[in-house]
């Protein structure tokens, strides 16, 4: 006879992968090179007490149980799930909306739903005004040609309905059809994806992030970070607001001159972090000529979304989001400019209400501005490659592709708990 810890163990280890396909499948044609997730969501069952058990991961009812009467979130109790476990699939969305700044856990119910209205009819009158100019968006549709030829003019007059003699404009128009194939290019072994429409509402989040950012535009690369949500979050105008709060961290990644490229500080951060944990593996590179750490480029500049599988990619994104939570997230995004701060970390109670990476930095006041957890994360990748570097690579394209043999390999929980370690004898090096 199988007692309760058995029928719970079967259920909640078989039930993994087939859970994630069914929230995230794969088109058949592509099954074969899609690498399976390592992620699984630790949320088991009892056929005896018909009931949900613990698991690690944050579930569904331990999320609506962490809300008070009014709507209030104990953040402390939702971070410590979410470090140990991530987020069950069925309520990724609405849990980054929170680890991203989205909303304050502090607000009530009432006053985070006039905060969506609010946000939705905003964004509603930016895509009009974007839709006037090129009525293709919002109709369901993307094009994948150019708009403007190279003197700047218009090449189909029946697609654009604006005339180009305003530079803002003239960029904007250029932008356009490079974010049409981008976007079918991203995320194509997902069964999502197949859909035009979904498609579109990508197409029609990233043109109109475009339209708004004067300085960066749109890069490439943008469509990586943006995907997962536009498949999480239902309402377009939510996953505009969701993908501009995520982009508050990496924006600056995405600042390219003919002279420098954004993750270049990071890079530098990066080199500083290895020298101080690491000299002889530092001292390789350089050898090597990998001192500029150039081979870490595309994994700070789209956090690891080639080195993961799609479901790996969000477990780790939480797992990071969740570790480098501040309290105060929301009104520095609402407001930078207020002087009404959220909660000071004075005590071991408000400290819990900061991720485990951003509470050590709290605690030994530490505010290097490049160092977040994704350098961090880097380092602990070369650390575990420690050995295979120093003794197999002979030059940059060796280290390349040593890094390159982590694709699927990786535990993201594993990664992220020697990153905070790496974080630990970093700290207390440079304090020396």
């Amino acid at each position: 006879m199988i007692g309760c810890g058995g029928l719970c163990g079967v259920l909640m280890k078989s039930s993994g992968t087939t859970e994630l396909n069914s929230f995230y499948p794969i088109r058949p044609e592509c099954q074969a090179d899609v690498p399976a997730p390592r992620f699984k969501p630790r949320v088991s069952f009892c056929f005896s007490t018909n009931a949900f058990l613990a698991g690690k991961t944050l579930s569904q009812r331990r999320w609506l149980a962490s809300f008070s009467g009014d709507g209030h979130l104990d953040i402390a109790k939702v971070l410590r799930r979410i470090q140990r476990g991530g987020v069950h699939p069925s309520i990724k969305g609405e849990v980054w909306e929170f680890l991203l700044g989205c909303y304050d856990p502090n607000s009530t119910l009432e006053e985070r739903n006039e905060l969506k209205q609010r946000r939705r009819g905003q964004y509603d009158m930016w895509k009009a005004e974007c839709q006037r100019m090129v009525p293709v968006i919002g109709s369901g549709k993307f094009i994948t040609t150019p708009l403007v030829d190279d003197d700047g003019q218009i090449i189909d007059p029946s697609l654009v309905t604006v005339q180009t003699s305003d530079k803002k404009v003239l960029q904007w128009l250029q932008l356009l059809h490079q974010i049409g194939l981008d976007v079918v290019r991203t995320d194509r072994a997902l069964v999502f994806y197949e859909s035009e429409a979904n498609q579109a509402k990508l197409w029609d989040v990233l043109s109109v992030y475009a339209w708004l950012d004067n300085d960066i535009g749109y890069v490439q690369g943008m469509n990586d970070i943006c995907s997962p949500i536009i498949i999480l979050i239902e309402n377009e105008a939510d996953c505009y607001w969701c993908f501009d709060r995520a982009m508050r961290r990496m924006r600056e990644n995405f600042r390219c001159s003919a002279s420098s490229m954004g993750v270049q500080s990071q890079l530098a951060t990066l080199s500083q972090i290895i020298k101080t944990v690491d000299p002889k593996l530092h001292h390789h590179l350089e050898d090597l000529d990998g001192g500029e750490y150039l081979f870490a480029f595309r994994m700070l500049m789209v956090l690891f979304r080639r080195e993961f599988s799609f479901a790996d990619t969000l477990y780790l994104w939480e797992l990071m989001w969740g570790m480098e939570y501040n309290p105060n997230i929301f009104i520095n995004y609402e407001d930078p400019d207020s002087k009404t701060k959220g909660p000071s970390p004075a005590n071991d109670k408000v400290l819990k209400q900061y991720g485990k990476f951003e509470r050590k930095n709290v605690k030994t006041g530490h505010k290097e501005e490049h160092s977040a957890l994704a350098v961090f994360l880097v380092a602990s990748v070369l650390e575990i490659k420690n050995r295979r570097i120093l003794n197999e690579a002979k030059g940059v394209d060796d280290v390349v592709k040593i890094l390159g043999d982590i694709t699927s390999n990786l535990d993201a929980k594993k990664a992220c708990n020697e990153a905070l370690k790496i974080q630990k004898k970093y700290l207390s090096k440079a304090k020396k």
